[in-house]
């Protein structure tokens, strides 16, 4: 998948969206490395239970991380049809396996509303914000957030 920058005015996000199960999410676009299909990951003993394994992407060990069981949800049962997310967040580059990418999405800061004070703990510390497009409600995610112990995981 290859992309051009758009033209923003201050304010504006570039962000991708996603889908796991009937929710959508996204993440800004400058995060994101490339979209690639699902790629069977061999499992790492002793990781969360949000790490399906790793990969080889072009000579790089590549962690893989069920989206959908870190935001604690349902976890996914991967197949053809599920898609890789490669990100970078810190330090770190990992895949994020999500049921399918939606769209590339251009949104003002002012479109975007707070979280809701009934959302879980963990949700208000991950979603930095909630916004509707074309009568869909989007939760953007900020990856350094979601994960602050990737880092020593990972060695």
């Amino acid at each position: 998948m290859s992309y051009t920058a758009r033209n923003l005015t201050a304010g504006d996000r570039e962000l991708i969206a996603f889908r796991i199960g009937d929710q959508e999410f996204c993440v800004n676009i400058m995060s994101v490395r490339e979209i690639r299909g699902w790629t069977p990951a061999t499992a790492m003993p002793h990781s969360p239970a949000y790490v399906l394994g790793v990969i080889n992407l072009r000579g790089a060990v590549l962690p893989i991380i069920d989206l959908s069981a870190r935001l604690g949800m349902k976890p996914a049962e991967p197949s053809a049809r599920h898609v890789i997310i490669v990100a970078q967040f810190k330090n770190q580059v990992a895949g994020l396996l999500v049921d399918a990418v939606s769209d590339i999405l251009t949104v003002t800061d002012e479109n975007i509303q707070p979280v809701p004070e009934v959302s879980s703990d963990l949700e208000r510390q991950y979603a930095r914000g909630i916004f509707a497009i074309d009568k869909r409600m989007i939760c953007m995610i900020e990856l350094d957030a979601l994960f602050p112990d990737m880092e020593s995981e990972a060695a």
